[in-house]
């Protein structure tokens, strides 16, 4: 009677080790570890972790290469927390390495990304289980509490200033007094859109109608200016004053009697010891009038 090997018992082994692998499995692969991979480890410490947990990733330029793997602590050291992460076998880390903690996303995950400068030909590589140096990169919260609220605080202070200066100026009287200036400066305006209206309606048409009656009386003369024979007018004009010219040439010859007036100086004298005589004439007429006048009733003779 043959033996057989897949009795019961051994079917039940199968199953339990099959399950106990699909569950290591399983969970290796919800943290995100391919154990098919082989990986190298590295340390690294930190004084505050912000939140890292294990199985948080690690990436290298945006791109994941492994994760967190174990987190230890111990309290009484100054950077109390030891972190080792695991990352792909074929990855080769230069010496200079640094293991940053940053914020992945801004939910405020922490996460561990890689810094190297680019590969050299002479470049020294880490081994697996080096302590690599450490830094923290701020995040967003960091920056923002850093530079953002100071320049908050700073508006803060501006805008209680100006709202000091705008409740000053709202309370003053020189606000009062300008609004009061405002309000009657309006009812001006509204007593002289009055006038402007009753001008507009009543006064208006009637300057309108002047308007028309001088511009009917403005095309009358133009039309009598068109009418006007102005050549024949500037030609008497220009006879007029040539014939003043010649006048006045033979003024300056002497010529006429009114030249010989003008030009003869014994004449001008003549005329000027006629008048003395005339004017002692008058004199000695209005100082000695019987010389004169004689009335005598018998005939009597003068002296």
């Amino acid at each position: 009677m043959k033996k057989n090997f897949f009795n019961k018992e051994v079917k039940i082994g199968l199953m339990v080790f099959v399950a106990i692998f699909l569950l290591y499995f399983g969970l290796n692969f919800l943290k995100g570890i391919d154990i098919f991979t082989s990986t190298r480890s590295y340390y690294t410490t930190y004084e505050n972790l912000d939140g890292l947990v294990a199985s948080s990733p690690v990436f290298i330029k945006g791109y994941k290469v492994g994760q967190v793997d174990e987190i230890q602590y111990d309290f009484s050291k100054e950077k109390p927390f030891l972190v080792k992460i695991t990352i792909e076998k074929k990855i080769n880390l230069p010496k200079n390495t640094k293991i940053q903690l940053f914020d992945n996303g801004l939910m405020g995950g922490k996460a561990i990304q890689l810094i190297f400068e680019p590969y050299t030909s002479s470049q020294n590589f880490c081994k697996n289980g080096d302590t690599l140096q450490s830094e923290i990169k701020p995040g967003l919260m960091a920056d923002l509490s850093s530079n953002l609220l100071p320049k908050i605080e700073s508006i803060s202070t501006q805008t209680d200033s100006l709202l000091r200066s705008i409740r000053s100026i709202t309370e003053g009287e020189k606000l009062n007094n300008s609004l009061t200036s405002i309000e009657k400066t309006t009812a001006d305006l509204a007593e002289t859109s009055a006038q402007m209206k009753n001008l507009m309606k009543y006064q208006l048409p009637s300057i309108m109608s002047n308007l028309n009656g001088a511009s009917s009386d403005f095309k009358s003369v133009t039309s009598n200016l068109k009418e006007i024979n102005f050549a024949s007018t500037m030609n008497n004009v220009d006879q007029t004053v040539s014939n003043l010219n010649l006048l006045t040439n033979k003024i300056n010859n002497g010529e006429g009697s009114l030249g010989m007036l003008l030009t003869d100086q014994q004449l001008y004298l003549n005329l000027a010891n006629t008048s003395s005589s005339a004017n002692q004439l008058l004199i000695d007429l209005k100082n000695n009038p019987k010389r004169y006048v004689h009335f005598s009733l018998f005939g009597s003779k003068t002296k």
